[in-house]
């Protein structure tokens, strides 16, 4: 069984960071060097694996193993690319990691031989670099490059390929490294609690669990930040020549809006996933929305599900967390489930406005978590729960935060209870 551990790592020095920042760049270069030639194979009708002619001048930078790890992870995606292509679905050929000018996505592979990690009082990770670099940086020819880690794994077991990551939104590298442990290791092998997600674009997410739980996690600030961005690409789009159709400070704005809504995405799931880890939670719904996103009359709307709304990275992210923490995710049909009435079932007589959901039986409640709490009745046979009040975050200073309307005590004065 495959867990993550996720954590942290930081240079000792200026030097050191230099050095971490070339390998990521020549990560990023070598994936791009390969994923180009590989599309111009394929739009050509030719083979795409015969790319070997340039490889060679990357070893002096990634080492041997380096070369052979970004391969491999390219090799993947071409090949879920072709079996996408063979079910018969619409799918573009892998991407590229950006560019110099407009800013790359920094990322490297170290494969499991090759990097050690010392966890304790003073957790480092050692990771190689090839032969050219250590030159440049008066390495020696054993020696590694050593990162302070700042966390404590999660798990324990056999090691897995490590990847690290640059977040340019915070400013930090993170690492992931899958490990294989053993079923008996769980530390919670009695989780059985299930949870069902309500997902939008006003709200992102509302959640309700068997526990009688209830989170709600605001977009409405994360969306003003991203409309913001747009708004300048549109001002400095209109004073572009009648020949130019961008400009590089156009791009770098397209880049900045995405990285920031992936960053608050990614932080929003990992935050949920882990409360929900720590409550029991074994399987997780969410609704399948085929069919149901369509042109809505409100601009804004449009905006929001067309261009802020990155639902199937989401739906990605949300897998690839929950099977760190052993949550199972499946998908199922939440029709009617924002129009029904918990109290006594109505549906085509509800009124739902805004976040209000209201029944001619008199019941009243928010229409998100209703439809969440409803969604997870329909799914479960579990008992659920009477509910908590429910809290509800907001997204600010680079992270999701929990708020109140008036502090109680022994609560965090930022912790805002909703209106159950």
């Amino acid at each position: 069984m495959k867990r993550t551990n996720t954590f942290e790592v930081r240079p000792r020095s200026e030097s050191d960071e230099a050095l971490l920042q070339e390998v990521m760049d020549a990560t990023a270069s070598f994936w791009n060097e390969l994923t180009y030639a590989r599309r111009q194979q394929f739009f050509d009708d030719e083979s795409i694996w015969e790319t070997d002619e340039f490889r060679g001048q990357y070893k002096g930078q990634l080492g041997a193993a380096g070369v052979q790890t970004v391969t491999r992870k390219n090799n993947a995606a071409w090949n879920s690319f072709f079996a996408l292509l063979e079910s018969g679905e619409d799918a573009s050929p892998p991407g590229y990691w950006g560019n110099a000018d407009d800013g790359r996505d920094l990322r490297l592979f170290v494969r499991n031989d090759s990097y050690e990690i010392q966890w304790g009082e003073h957790s480092r990770v050692e990771i190689p670099v090839g032969q050219d670099l250590k030159d440049e940086y008066h390495m020696g020819y054993f020696e590694r490059l050593r990162l302070e880690v700042r966390g404590d794994p999660k798990w324990s077991g056999e090691q897995g390929e490590l990847e690290i990551q640059y977040d340019e939104v915070e400013d930090t590298y993170r690492a992931y490294q899958p490990v294989t442990i053993d079923e008996s290791e769980l530390d919670s092998p009695l989780a059985s609690e299930e949870a069902a997600l309500d997902l939008g674009v006003n709200n992102l997410v509302a959640c309700t669990t068997t526990t009688g739980e209830q989170y709600l996690y605001d977009g409405e600030e994360l969306f003003e930040q991203f409309r913001s961005t747009t708004e300048e690409i549109a001002r400095l789009s209109c004073k572009l020549p009648p020949d130019q159709d961008t400009s590089q400070r156009i791009r770098r704005l397209y880049r900045k809006r995405s990285r920031q809504r992936t960053h608050a995405q990614k932080d929003l799931i990992r935050d949920l996933v882990e409360r929900l880890y720590d409550e029991g939670i074994a399987t997780v719904y969410f609704g399948d929305l085929t069919g149901v996103i369509k042109t809505q009359p409100s601009p804004e709307i449009n905006e929001k599900l067309e261009n802020f709304w990155a639902f199937k990275k989401f739906i990605d992210q949300l897998q690839s967390v929950c099977e760190e923490h052993g949550i199972a995710v499946e998908e199922e049909s939440e029709a009617w489930t924002s129009q029904t009435c918990p109290e006594c079932g109505e549906q085509t007589d509800t009124v739902r406005h805004r976040e209000t959901l209201t029944c001619p039986c008199g019941f009243e409640g928010h229409s998100d978590l209703t439809a969440s709490e409803t969604f997870l009745r329909r799914n479960t046979d579990k008992q659920v729960r009477p509910m908590a009040r429910p809290v509800r975050f907001q997204w600010g200073n680079h992270e999701w935060r929990s708020t109140t309307d008036a502090p109680e005590l022994g609560t965090n004065p930022n912790e805002q209870r909703t209106n159950p």
